[in-house]
């Protein structure tokens, strides 16, 4: 069955240079309980000092309402993100690394192997804990700095997420550039070790190749996928990267490709009217 996971309050807002109202963020997420997703990434818990969009995490995680079968998850850099999120009670932690040196250096200023190192301790508490985790992996497609990606770099990085317990992998085209060529020639290679129901793909849309991304993952078996209500989005450390997939728009180009969705695009519609007068680009078509 396919899986829409919702990251528009964290990933769509994260990069937004204007201050978005609490009241606003807060009315986004409720109105997305409305859309069929079953996974909303609400917000992130780092250091206002580099992503003062998301300072109040804790007062929306607190005012939100949450609905039966939905999972709300926060992205946590550290174990001092974690006992933010643990207080807030989250349902699902994430976690994030890339298969780029340089990207992971100008991101979280650390190497691939120091993300590990801090992955591990909110990993370990988390299992105490007994929360999910999500692992996020950057830039595996192209990096800003570093240019193509190898698969095989992709694959270790996923293997090596898995053992740390993390319940699924987010294979993240952080530039949109890849191609429905290269998401095959990644999956081909990926999916021979990582089981399919651990994979999830999030692509953003800088040069109009996500539907057929989208599609071509899902053909290849992949069925999570991330996207933003609105095509909204972006990330502060990867020059290019205006947008994430639109929700819609996901949903959209797997029912024409024959997939059944149980999905409300009317509910996603109301859910972009919530926070689109707040938002200081203009979001991609649905």
């Amino acid at each position: 069955m396919i899986e829409i996971v919702e990251v528009g309050p964290r990933d769509g807002l994260q990069n937004e240079k204007a201050w978005v109202p609490t009241d606003a963020k807060v009315a986004f997420v409720n109105a997305l309980n409305k859309t069929g997703t079953r996974q909303i990434e609400v917000t992130a818990f780092v250091s206002p000092k580099w992503v003062p969009q998301l300072k109040d995490a804790q007062e929306v995680l607190g005012r939100i309402e949450r609905a039966e079968g939905i999972e709300y998850s926060a992205l946590v850099p550290n174990l001092r993100g974690f006992e933010r999120a643990m207080e807030c009670d989250v349902d699902k932690l994430a976690l994030f690394t890339a298969a780029s040196e340089t990207f992971n250096s100008k991101n979280i200023n650390t190497t691939i192997d120091g993300s590990f190192e801090r992955m591990r301790r909110v990993c370990d508490a988390a299992s105490e804990s007994q929360k999910p985790v999500r692992g996020y992996i950057s830039t595996a497609f192209h990096c800003p700095f570093e240019g193509a990606i190898q698969p095989h770099l992709v694959t270790d990085i996923a293997l090596r997420l898995l053992d740390l317990g993390v319940h699924d992998v987010s294979i993240g085209d952080t530039i949109g550039k890849a191609n429905v060529d290269e998401v095959k020639r990644l999956l081909d290679h990926l999916l021979k070790v990582v089981p399919t129901e651990k994979v999830a793909m999030h692509f953003h849309d800088t040069f109009g190749q996500a539907a057929e991304n989208v599609v071509a993952s899902w053909e290849m078996g992949v069925e999570i996928f991330d996207s933003c209500t609105g095509g909204i989005g972006g990330c502060p450390y990867a020059p290019g990267a205006p947008g994430n997939v639109a929700t819609a728009t996901v949903v959209r180009a797997l029912r024409q490709a024959g997939a059944d969705i149980p999905y409300d695009l009317d509910a996603v519609d109301s859910a972009h009217i919530e926070i689109r007068d707040y938002l200081g680009v203009t979001p991609v078509l649905q």
